[in-house]
Parts: C-alpha cells; structure tokens; sequence
C-alpha cells in the first residue's frame, strides 16, 4: 500500500492506492496518526487507487476516525468503486463517514 498526503487548505487529502489488509492496515493507521501528532484534524482518504479492503483495513479506517474525531476533527472518504465500495457500503461505513465521489466534494470545493 502506497500513501501520498496533501494538505489542501486545513484538510490532508490521504490518497491511498493498493491493498489495505491485515499486513497493510497498521501503515494507514501509523501514517495517519504522523499527521495528527503534526496537527492535523481533518482528513479526507482519497480511495480511488485501492484495490482491496479486508476488515482489518475497515478497522483501520474506524480507528483513524475516531481519533479525528476526539480531536474536533473528521475523516471524509471519497474515490470509492467496486468491490472497494460495496464493502464499505455493506459494512454500514457509509452511516459512519462522509461518502463523496471525488476529492473537490469532500472538501467542499463543488
């Protein structure tokens, strides 16, 4: 799994492409966490490159989540296709997070 952060306003667009399993899954967590110790609140994960989710990436995204959260923050996801989006959706994620179809309607730009 590859990570390409980019801060774009007082939002971090997180662009995750690869596989996010049980291997992989603690990368996102660590990487995320790195910019919240930087101070960053606001995350937007741009999914569009992710091949693959097992529960163990689900977790991850959760965990990440709630950290964003307690620290008055938010985690958006966006880029969601195929079998990357029917797990989030069946999983309930999509109660849980902002779902947006691309990068510029999660950070409100249209």
């Amino acid at each position: 799994m590859e990570f390409i952060g980019t801060p774009v306003g007082d939002s971090l667009v997180l662009a995750v492409k690869g596989r996010m399993d049980v291997t992989s899954s603690p990368k996102f967590e660590k990487e995320c966490q790195t910019w919240l110790d930087q101070g960053q609140t606001r995350m937007v994960a741009d999914l569009s490159g992710l091949e693959y989710i097992s529960s163990a990436g689900l977790r991850s995204i959760l965990v990440v989540g709630k950290r964003l959260k307690a620290s008055g923050g938010g985690l958006s996801l966006c880029g969601l296709k195929g079998m990357v989006q029917e797990v989030v959706t069946v999983s309930g994620f999509a109660t849980i997070f902002p779902i947006h179809d691309t990068v510029d309607k999660a950070l409100g730009k249209s």
